[in-house]
């Protein structure tokens, strides 16, 4: 009933001009002193305002067609659907619609291309990651089973690099699966302490080669969140402060080099804090460094994919690849928590993960 109000507001300047017309007809009539001149009038207004109702509901009729058609063409521009507007809309407009009809159903064939080409390149992905897996467990394998048979330093050495191929091959999975659009998390109430012991297990090489000091204080805590995607949520936090705490570890300091021992002197050791701030509304995990930093320009841009700042000495920058943060931040805005960074140029930086409570 709105819909044919707004039509007909558009109609009456017609019906005003008609009614002019009749004004003068009317005048003309008197002039010419016509018999039943008390009679003709009104009906003359009669006929022009029922004329004019009855021509507007049909424009009204024909334009809703019109559109209806014109709608079910843009959802599915096939050649029926384009038919159908055709004989809706008049000639002039019939060329229109066939190039339309055209352009539609190229963009649409373009489009379903792209997207199987985007799942295909998905699955090699994660076909890709899952393959490299196996010699990775192989690896992992001959070092828990034969380590003793390795020299120390290349045991070291390739404890490293499984540490680090692990990581990556994460990131490209998790990457994978947040631009999905199936998505198979699974909601629990999960322990907050076993989520941080096993991501500071699986980075603990790493953080033993940088001689960081770890300082844990989160009480017994449950939240409610995928427990895979929070482990990887804390885990890429670790891994920035492990990549930026640009400090020369004590076994880092090669003997016999004094310049390098004074150095390794002089620099203070990395250290990693992990705490949790609790109120009526969120429990808020602290984790934050002694490193480097963000410069206060940066901080806004940390977050966006690729972006990696200069913070970093060249040979680290050039290493980064800017997507740690950009997956965290991604990963949090799907389990629906808040991810907040704060620092201080050469004072450390922190990274807060807000859990919001849920009531059972």
């Amino acid at each position: 009933m709105r819909n044919r109000l707004l039509y007909l507001s558009r109609y009456l300047p017609w019906l005003v001009l008609l009614l002019g017309l009749d004004a003068m007809s009317t005048l003309l009539l008197w002039l010419s002193d016509a018999e039943d001149f008390g009679i003709l009038v009104p009906l003359i207004l009669l006929g022009t305002v029922l004329l004019f109702l009855v021509t507007v509901l049909v424009l009204i009729g024909v334009e809703q067609k019109r559109k209806n058609a014109f709608r079910i063409f843009l959802n599915n521009p096939d050649l029926i659907n384009e038919e159908n507007l055709i004989r809706a809309v008049c000639a002039s407009e019939r060329e229109s619609v066939r190039l339309l009809g055209t352009v539609l159903r190229n963009k649409e064939l373009a489009s379903r291309r792209a997207r199987a080409a985007a799942e295909d390149y998905e699955e090699y992905v994660e076909a890709w990651a899952h393959e490299t897996k196996t010699p990775l467990s192989l690896l992992t394998m001959v070092l828990d089973n034969q380590g003793d048979e390795i020299p120390a330093p290349a045991a070291f050495k390739l404890e490293y690099v499984r540490s680090r191929l692990q990581e990556y091959i994460s990131q490209i999975l998790y990457y994978a699966r947040l631009k999905s659009g199936r998505k198979d998390y699974l909601f629990e109430y999960v322990d907050l302490n076993d989520c941080i012991r096993e991501v500071l297990e699986d980075y603990s090489l790493l953080l033993k080669e940088k001689n960081f000091k770890i300082t844990e204080q989160v009480p017994e805590l449950s939240v409610f969140t995928d427990r895979r995607g929070i482990e990887f949520l804390i885990g890429q936090i670790v891994s920035n402060s492990v990549k930026y705490c640009s400090v020369m570890s004590h076994e880092s300091a090669a003997p016999g080099d004094p310049e390098k021992q004074e150095s390794a002197g002089r620099q203070k050791q990395p250290e990693l804090k992990i705490s949790l701030e609790q109120s009526e509304t969120d429990d808020v995990l602290h984790i934050c460094d002694n490193g480097i930093g963000v410069k206060e320009c940066d901080l806004p841009y940390i977050f966006e994919k690729g972006f990696t700042g200069d913070s970093a000495d060249a040979g680290k920058k050039a290493k980064a690849t800017g997507m740690g943060l950009y997956l965290s931040k991604k990963m949090a805005d799907d389990l629906n928590l808040g991810l907040e960074a704060r620092s201080e140029y050469e004072n450390g930086f922190e990274m807060s993960i807000r859990f919001p409570r849920i009531r059972e």
